[in-house]
C-alpha cells in the first residue's frame, strides 16, 4: 500500500503547501495529492490557490509522485483545457503525476464562471463526455466532439507524455463507484466505516472495475491531547459533518458555514477519526488495506503539519512500513 499525503489548498498558501509536501517527503510519505478548489469549504480555512500552477512547483521541488482532482465537466476547464494543463505538467515530469481524478464537480467551485449548476444526471453525462475527449487527446488524436455542452473542433496536443496519468473517477456513494467501474482506471474515495468502505470497492469492482487500483482520501485531525485534534476538526472541517446534497450543490464558503453552524465540537468525533497516538491510525490504515485500498492518503485537517509530520515520521510511517 501507498501511504501517501493530502495537500489542501483549501487550508494553506500555495508557497506553504510547497513546504509541506518537502516536509511530507522527508517525513517518509510516498506520494502526495493534491485538491483542486477555487473556493474553500468554510471561511475560516481563507485559501484556494491554483492546483496546476502549483503542481509544477510541486514536483520541481521533490521527487515524489503525485496525483490531484480534476473536473473535466466544462464549467471552470474546457476538457481540451484541461488535456493540456495535463499533459503539459505529465511531459515535464514522466510518471510522475500518476493520476488524475475526475469527478462531476461541486457547485461551489463550478458556478463562478455563471453557467449554471444542472442536476446529477447531466453532469454524470458531462463527466464522461469530458472523460473521453482527454483521453483521446492524451493518446494524440486530433478531436471533433459536437456535444452540447462543450464543443471541441480538431483539437490536438502536440507535445505529449511518453505516458499519461491514468484518469480515477472520484466517488462518493456506492452508486457512483458502480457506475464508474466500466469506465475509470480506478477509483478514489474517501474513508468510510469498514463495511461502508468495502461496498465501496464491491460495487466498483462488480461494475468493471476488478483488478483496478483503489485509492481512499482518509481525513484525520491530528492533536496533542483529544480535545486539541476536536477543536481543530471543528474549526476547519466542519463541513463533514454535512450531507452529500449540501456538499454538491452549496455555493459559497458563507453558505456552508451557515449549514454547519449549529454542529457541536463533540459531534466531529463521529465524522473525522481523532488522533493522538500512531496505533490509532495505523488501526485505520490496516482497515482500508482490508478493504482491498491500494493507495491511502492521510489529510491531517488540523493548521499543525509541521507537528503532524514529525508524528508521522516518528509513531507511523516506520510501523507502516513493516507491514507492507
Amino acid at each position: 500500500m501507498i501511504i501517501g499525503y493530502h495537500a489542501s489548498h483549501e487550508q494553506f498558501p500555495p508557497s506553504e503547501l510547497l513546504l509541506y509536501v518537502r516536509q511530507a517527503e522527508d517525513a517518509g510519505f510516498q506520494a502526495i495529492m493534491t485538491s483542486d478548489h477555487i473556493t474553500p469549504w468554510s471561511e475560516r480555512q481563507g485559501n484556494s490557490g491554483n492546483n496546476w500552477a502549483w503542481l509544477g512547483a510541486a514536483l520541481a521541488t521533490t521527487s515524489l509522485p503525485f496525483g490531484s482532482l480534476a473536473i473535466p465537466c466544462g464549467w471552470r476547464y474546457h476538457p481540451v483545457v484541461l488535456a493540456h494543463m495535463v499533459a503539459t505538467i505529465a511531459e515535464m515530469f514522466p510518471d510522475r503525476l500518476r493520476w488524475i481524478a475526475a469527478g462531476s464537480g461541486e457547485a461551489m467551485n463550478e458556478h463562478v464562471v455563471g453557467r449554471g449548476w444542472p442536476v446529477k444526471p447531466e453532469r454524470n453525462d458531462r463527466l464522461i463526455a469530458g472523460c473521453e475527449i482527454i483521453r483521446r487527446l492524451l493518446k494524440g488524436e486530433s478531436v471533433t466532439d459536437a456535444n452540447p455542452w462543450f464543443a471541441t473542433e480538431a483539437a490536438r496536443l502536440w507535445t505529449l507524455p511518453s505516458r499519461p496519468p491514468a484518469i480515477l473517477g472520484a466517488a462518493l456513494s456506492p452508486e457512483t463507484a458502480g457506475w464508474m467501474g466500466s469506465w475509470a482506471d480506478g477509483l478514489i474515495t474517501v474513508h468510510k466505516p469498514k463495511d461502508e468502505l468495502s461496498e465501496m470497492v464491491a460495487r466498483f469492482e462488480f461494475g468493471g472495475g476488478s483488478d483496478k487500483p483503489i485509492a481512499v482520501q482518509l481525513q484525520i485531525s491530528w492533536g496533542r491531547t483529544e480535545d486539541e485534534a476536536r477543536h481543530a476538526a471543528w474549526d476547519q472541517w466542519r463541513v463533514a459533518a454535512a450531507d452529500l446534497d449540501c456538499l454538491a450543490n452549496l455555493r459559497t464558503p458563507a453558505e456552508f458555514d451557515r449549514e454547519t453552524a449549529e454542529v457541536e465540537p463533540q459531534e466531529m468525533d463521529n465524522v473525522i477519526p481523532l488522533v493522538t497516538s500512531g496505533q490509532t491510525l495505523l488501526d485505520l490504515i490496516a482497515d482500508c488495506r482490508g478493504c482491498g485500498v491500494d493507495e491511502i492518503y492521510i489529510h491531517n485537517v488540523s493548521r499543525d503539519q509541521t507537528g503532524f509530520m514529525r508524528f508521522m515520521a516518528r509513531e507511523v510511517l516506520p510501523a507502516a512500513a513493516t507491514t507492507q
